[in-house]
């Protein structure tokens, strides 16, 4: 699969990312300053386990701090606000994560509500995404931001593009267009969202020039639903049964790759494209939240 022409290589860029990354911290270390990044976990959920331990390791590699407190999956709404607001007033953290899904007993939105916007580095308060509503963006949702800077290096250009997003999560669809249709360099498309309630889908992917697939689920996006040429972004994570599997299960994403990537210019693959991203844009934001605190004392 790597030798493909048209493949959007997330690893590549993820690592040339980190690299630049650990640079910045470094220059920063000769001022006395290392950018930290406190992540709470409740529960032992596995996938949650494996990405939070993959982000310690992301942080390690790079000098910046970081601290992960781990808490029961039976802990109460108030205790998990507390520390919460325990960590928010902690100097040593300039970003903070509560890591998703919590238990089902627990509000999750509150959750958010309860991080200091200037320190909410996964870019999910209602605060950060109301200023990129408004064209003001200071923490962008990982994801979508690591989309942007796919399309970037990859030198596509969404000026006067019909980009169509396919889902509308406040963690991907949402902030995606928003980002896609501000007045800004390496914007300025015109914006279509599809979702759960839209009728003939098809016939808005067919006309879109970057489709981005988010709808979760798996091999949605199927060959005449793209247009030639177009740059086909797939943010999916799926698992589907596969008995040929030492797992029993492969990760495929929302886009049916082998039948779509001889029709696309470019395409993300899955694993291996937009989800390397997402740690590489958290350790991003976590230096702007460090530097936007900084510069504020």
């Amino acid at each position: 699969m790597s030798d493909l022409p048209n493949l959007m290589d997330g690893k590549k860029i993820a690592d040339a990312m980190r690299a630049e990354i650990g640079d910045e911290v470094a220059l920063r270390a000769k001022e006395g300053r290392q950018p930290g990044l406190a992540v709470i976990l409740v529960g032992d959920d596995p996938a949650s386990n494996i990405y939070v331990g993959t982000k310690e390791k992301a942080c390690q590699a790079a000098g910046i701090l970081s601290f992960v407190e781990r808490m029961p999956a039976d802990i109460d709404q108030q205790t998990l606000l507390n520390k919460v607001r325990e960590i928010n007033e902690d100097d040593r953290f300039h970003g903070l994560l509560v890591q998703s899904p919590l238990p089902k007993h627990l509000d999750e939105e509150e959750v958010v509500r309860a991080i200091d916007p200037r320190k909410d580095v996964d870019g999910f308060h209602p605060f950060n995404l109301g200023l990129l509503a408004l064209n003001q963006p200071r923490f962008v949702a990982c994801t979508p931001l690591g989309v942007m800077e796919m399309l970037e290096r990859y030198n596509v250009d969404p000026s006067g593009k019909h980009a169509v997003v396919l889902g509308r999560s406040h963690i991907v669809g949402t902030p995606m267009a928003l980002l896609l249709q501000r007045k800004a360099k390496g914007a300025n498309a015109t914006v279509t969202i599809c979702h759960s309630r839209t009728q003939d889908i098809a016939s808005y992917t067919r006309q879109a020039d970057i489709l981005v697939a988010a709808i979760g689920q798996a091999n949605f996006v199927k060959e005449e639903m793209v247009k030639d040429g177009a740059v086909v972004i797939d943010v999916g994570i799926n698992r589907v049964e596969d008995a040929t599997k030492k797992k029993g299960y492969r990760i495929v994403g929302d886009v049916d790759f082998a039948a779509v990537q001889p029709k696309a210019s470019l395409i993300t693959p899955v694993p291996g494209g937009v989800g390397r991203m997402t740690i590489a844009l958290l350790l991003k934001n976590t230096l702007l939240a460090e530097e936007l605190i900084h510069n504020s004392k």
